[in-house]
């Protein structure tokens, strides 16, 4: 089978015609009003096999190639079986004839009836699809916003861990710029303090040498000129 429409179509050709196939030999044994409701129900049924027959052959018309020939068989012979059925019909009930129906009467048909529910539920089967398309479509979307998300937060999260030590850095330059500065500072006073001693050791050695030559000269002067 080539389709899941021909398949639906199969099994309901199968169960009318298992129906149909047992009227005639019911016709042979009733009488009266009862062999015309039945004569009345094989026109029926016979009408619905037809339909469906031909709601086979339009989806034979767009079955794959390699499946049509197999197709068109079991059409051939389910429409002789039909033929078969008809005749065998008359003959166990003469006035099935001036009763039949063509196809297209004004009976409400099971095919046509099939055939609207199942562009029904194809519709619904669509609209289902859709819907689950969107629903995938919004879950890829909210599981891309998710690991969007998540990547965010880490590279944050590895940002404040650089700034965090980046503070650390610059906490541990300015401590030692500090450390720096203070020994600067100590570095300054003891340089203040060591021009001071070498300030004060210039006035005492200028004092030691003016006293020295103060002592030769009166040496000088005592022994040379007394």
């Amino acid at each position: 089978m080539s389709s899941e429409e021909f398949e639906k179509l199969h099994e309901m050709y199968g169960s009318l015609y298992e129906e149909l196939k047992l009227m005639p030999d019911r016709a042979l044994t009733s009488h009266g009003e009862e062999r015309k409701k039945l004569v009345r129900t094989f026109d029926e049924r016979l009408g619905e096999a037809e339909e469906v027959l031909q709601g086979m052959e339009e989806e034979l018309r767009a079955a794959p190639s390699s499946y049509r020939n197999a197709m068109s068989t079991k059409l051939r012979l389910y429409r002789r079986d039909l033929g078969k059925l008809q005749r065998d019909m008359k003959n166990s009930a003469p006035s099935f004839g001036s009763s039949f129906q063509p196809v297209g009467g004004s009976h409400h048909s099971i095919y046509s009836t099939q055939n609207q529910q199942s562009t029904h539920l194809q519709s619904q089967r669509a609209l289902l699809l859709q819907g689950t398309e969107s629903l995938n479509n919004a879950s890829q979307s909210i599981e891309r916003s998710q690991r969007i998300a998540a990547e965010t937060e880490q590279i944050g999260t590895e940002v404040i861990e650089e700034l965090g030590e980046q503070r650390e850095q610059l906490d541990r330059s300015r401590n030692k710029l500090v450390n720096t500065g203070e020994n600067l500072s100590r570095s300054r006073k003891i340089l203040r303090a060591m021009s001071r001693r070498l300030m004060t050791n210039k006035l005492l050695l200028g004092v030691i040498i003016l006293m020295e030559l103060a002592i030769l000269g009166a040496v000088i002067y005592l022994k040379f000129f007394r």
